[in-house]
């Protein structure tokens, strides 16, 4: 079996709601989801999440290729862009490519990915998040509910910008559960937004009234020494890493003491994962990758002995794409068809004439210009004892 080409496909992810965080957020809650599709002269076709910018300069490091023989592959892509670096979007293309690959080694193997990376529980641990920035209390509670009526245990709320609104949020949010007979685990997720001491001040008035299992990208996602800071401020975990690419990038944060969670993001592929989850293992540390359309690292997740939690933030696939598996119980059940059990329609996809927004000036995509710059930036009141009323009665 060889590789003979690819191709690429953009579908839609309809969220039926507001997404975004403290960077920004997108107002319609139709987002663009990149589909990349790789040929092989076995008529088989492996299915990759993820980015298209990039994927004709590692290209030919796959061409004609056994596409089993994926971990060298990975490999040799990276080899391929030695000298111009393979970070940000020519990361992604790497990625996407591994996760095609990996879909077809599986599926020549006639197995789900899951079974063939050695897992021996289809049943892989999740939490509940969900995007939820734009999100009003109404609808906040909405979409928990639905989670929690998925069984869901532990939940991840986006802030960082309004203490008083964080703290009501997660006492609503709390509540919700609660009426469902569950103590959930709160995470907060401040997607890089404050400067370090904004941080430690920040989490430690939350910690003054709520128990965080884990606070999020409280700081610039290469600062070792500042995240080993606030990680000794403030009782709550630090997670981080969905935006590193490469091990290399990761080094410095764990040889710091800086990261309790490490996470990966999915757009990067099965192989980083792989990688990333064994050098956290080595370290004691658990691992944890963030989520994304159809959850493709929950079979790698399955895999790997230091996996704490799997991201959700949707309980609904993209446009055309059907899902082997199942969310319920706090977990995502994986199914039995070969490979990551996508099945993609591409008339349908073809066919789709509805726009979509995620990277304009006013998503969460774009870093604002006051991130990390608020130290002397008002806050408001925040009233005890819990829980709060609207903000302050």
């Amino acid at each position: 079996m060889r590789v003979t080409g690819y191709r690429t496909l953009t579908t839609l992810h309809r969220w039926g709601r507001p997404i975004g965080d403290v960077n920004g957020s997108v107002a319609s809650g139709v987002t663009a989801v990149p589909v990349v599709l790789v040929d092989t002269d076995a008529g088989l076709t492996g299915v990759g999440l993820g980015s298209h910018d990039g994927l004709e300069a590692v290209f030919p490091a796959i061409l004609g290729e056994d596409p089993r023989a994926v971990v060298g592959l990975y490999d040799r892509m990276l080899a391929t862009v030695f000298k111009a670096g393979h970070t940000g979007s020519v990361f992604g293309a790497i990625g996407a490519f591994d996760m095609a690959l990996w879909d077809l080694k599986a599926k020549a193997a006639d197995q789900p990915l899951w079974r063939m990376l050695g897992a021996r529980d289809r049943v892989v641990p999740a939490y509940a998040s969900g995007l939820d920035g734009p999100l009003d209390d109404d609808e906040l509670l909405r979409l928990q509910a639905s989670f929690a009526d998925r069984g869901f245990g532990a939940v991840k709320l986006k802030g960082g910008l309004d203490l008083a609104g964080d703290l009501r949020r997660l006492e609503l949010v709390r509540g919700v559960y609660a009426a469902s007979g569950v103590t959930p685990r709160l995470m907060l997720d401040a997607n890089e937004a404050w400067s370090r001491k904004e941080a430690v001040a920040y989490v430690q008035r939350l910690e003054e009234h709520v128990d965080l299992a884990w606070i999020e990208e409280p700081v610039r996602r290469w600062d070792a020494d500042g995240h080993a800071m606030i990680g000794r401020a403030v009782r709550a975990a630090i997670a981080t890493g969905e935006n590193l690419t490469g091990l290399e990038q990761f080094r410095p944060l764990i040889q710091a003491g800086a990261v309790d969670v490490v996470q990966t993001g999915s757009v990067w592929g099965i192989t980083h994962f792989l990688r990333v989850a064994m050098l956290a293992h080595a370290f004691d540390l658990l691992v944890s990758p963030v989520g994304y359309n159809a959850n493709p690292l929950a079979h790698a997740a399955a895999a790997v002995p230091n996996h704490i939690a799997t991201e959700v933030q949707d309980l609904a696939a993209p446009v055309g794409i059907t899902v082997d598996q199942e969310v319920m119980e706090g977990s995502i059940v994986l199914g039995d068809r070969p490979g990551l059990g996508l099945t993609v329609d591409e008339a349908g996809i073809a066919a789709l004439t509805e726009s979509a927004d995620w990277g304009s000036a006013s998503g969460p995509h774009v870093r604002p210009g006051s991130a990390g710059r608020r130290l002397l930036a008002p806050r408001p009141p925040v009233c005890a004892p819990m829980p709060l009323a609207s903000p302050c009665d």
